[in-house]
């Protein structure tokens, strides 16, 4: 181990760190909080016209979702960089690294509009979906994958703003983008005022301009250091940032197609109890993540801040601190919720659906989850601070690990092979969180990541103070 325990660190340092990482992720909260209220007002706005538009949707962003990825992993990259070279004082090294970054998802978004534009309606029709929803589902695809340049970019930004330690910043853009976007949804999708009823294709319209709108935004808040952070765009010229920025997204891009794998013959699985199993399950899962995702995601932000810029000051004992101490937080804040869940679950369900065969099986799902909840916070704060340290292999391990050999292998085996049925489901769902958290505070534990942070922060020169941060 590289940090001597401290036995007195408990007493001392928790209110502290706690009190910092509440000023950092309640921001992300926010933002994330309107960020699932605009994807479940796409699915209400949706449902006005038809079960095909509902259809359509989903199964566009299937495909959607691979831009997504690409976004949120460079995004990793960028906040991994940007908080240790903040905490080292290596401008330059930020300041390219941010360049760097938003450069690569511009350049990675070019391929998905050629998929949009030349194979959208293959891409929907392949899944083996009737006529109508081929034809919304492409025309929204296509759309939508147009404006991925722009959506990589505002996550990059928000990321690279993030690691500096403002995180009101893209509170505010991305909040304020998420509001115009329901508006448009909503005006678009039903024609209010001088605007064309656009239906689904003015649900993707709006979101198409939203990303493009805030992506103006970001770059030139960035260009014309309208920011309190110093970050700046310079051009480019250290393929060790490239290199690096490559090495930690690419596990994190991974992990999510890898999840997108698993969610396919899951949903099979589920299928095979019933078309009012899935339906259930999917309204249990969209409970937690509607409450406790925004939640797990701030301080998963948060911890990755911290911990990075106290690599980049040479604090290891600090950043090691810091992981445990955000952890213990959110997992007794998440309880709470989860126990909210649990006596309520019954109330949530009737939100969503009133169908006497779906409501039971969908307050299982709602209470497994609940219960389920703190581990998913551990998770997230955990892969944070793994992040913080440029380790993104080790929660990508995880997360393979525990969907392909627990939720998916337990639910086949157990639930069709034993024939123990959906309730081997509720069981695989616990196990697979179970699975996520010892791999990842073991890896967390062993400190390994702080050789390899320290070891990424001395290739790219970014170990001493370059200039001072204004």
């Amino acid at each position: 181990m590289l940090v001597a325990e401290n036995d007195g660190w408990f007493a001392t340092k928790l209110w502290p760190i706690w009190k910092k990482a509440l000023g950092l992720s309640w921001p992300v909260m926010t933002e994330q909080s309107l960020r699932m209220l605009l994807r479940t007002t796409d699915i209400v706005v949706a449902g006005f016209f038809s079960p095909v538009a509902v259809a359509a949707i989903g199964l566009a962003d299937l495909y959607a979702r691979l831009s997504i990825f690409v976004g949120a992993g460079l995004g990793d990259g960028a906040i991994a960089l940007s908080s240790q070279d903040t905490g080292s004082g290596a401008v330059s090294n930020r300041n390219e690294t941010v360049t760097q970054a938003i450069l690569l998802g511009i350049l990675a978004g070019f391929p998905f509009i050629v998929f949009g534009v030349l194979a959208s309606e293959w891409a929907i029709a392949v899944l083996g979906a009737e006529s109508d929803v081929v034809q919304f589902g492409a025309a929204y695809l296509a759309i939508i994958l147009v404006s991925s340049p722009a959506r990589h970019t505002n996550y990059i930004a928000a990321k690279a703003i993030q690691g500096t330690g403002d995180t009101r910043t893209p509170m505010f853009v991305n909040g304020g983008a998420n509001v115009f976007n329901i508006v448009a949804t909503v005006s678009l999708a039903f024609g209010l005022g001088p605007l064309p009823e656009l239906s689904v294709i003015g649900i993707a319209v709006a979101t198409a301009v939203a990303d493009g709108i805030t992506a103006i935004v970001f770059l030139g808040l960035i260009y014309t250091s309208w920011n309190e952070t110093g970050l700046d765009l310079v051009v480019p010229t250290r393929w060790v940032i490239t290199k690096q920025l490559v090495v930690i997204s690419t596990p994190r891009f991974t992990e999510g197609v890898g999840d997108l794998l698993v969610q396919f013959p899951f949903n099979g699985i589920l299928l095979v109890f019933g078309t009012e199993i899935n339906a259930a399950y999917h309204i249990g899962q969209r409970m937690y993540q509607q409450v406790a995702i925004p939640i797990t995601r701030g301080y998963g932000t948060g911890t990755s801040i911290l911990v990075g810029q106290a690599l980049g000051r040479g604090e290891l004992a600090e950043a090691y601190d810091n992981g445990w101490a955000i952890a213990v937080l959110s997992v007794l804040t998440v309880s709470g919720i989860g126990i909210a869940i649990f006596t309520s679950a019954e109330w949530f369900v009737h939100v969503f659906t009133r169908d006497p065969s779906t409501v039971d099986s969908a307050v299982n799902f709602a209470r497994v989850y609940s219960v389920t909840i703190p581990l998913i916070a551990l998770f997230g704060v955990m892969k944070g601070a793994l992040r913080g340290g440029s380790e993104t292999r080790v929660p990508f391990i995880a997360r393979l690990s525990g969907m392909s050999i627990f939720l998916l292998g337990g639910s086949y085996l157990f639930g069709l092979r034993l024939e123990y049925g959906v309730v081997a489901v509720y069981v695989a769902i616990f196990a697979d969180y179970v699975c996520r958290c010892l791999v990842v505070c073991t890896a967390f534990y062993r400190q390994t990541w702080l050789n390899r942070g320290a070891r990424m922060m001395q290739e790219r020169g970014s170990t001493a103070v370059e200039e001072s941060i204004e």
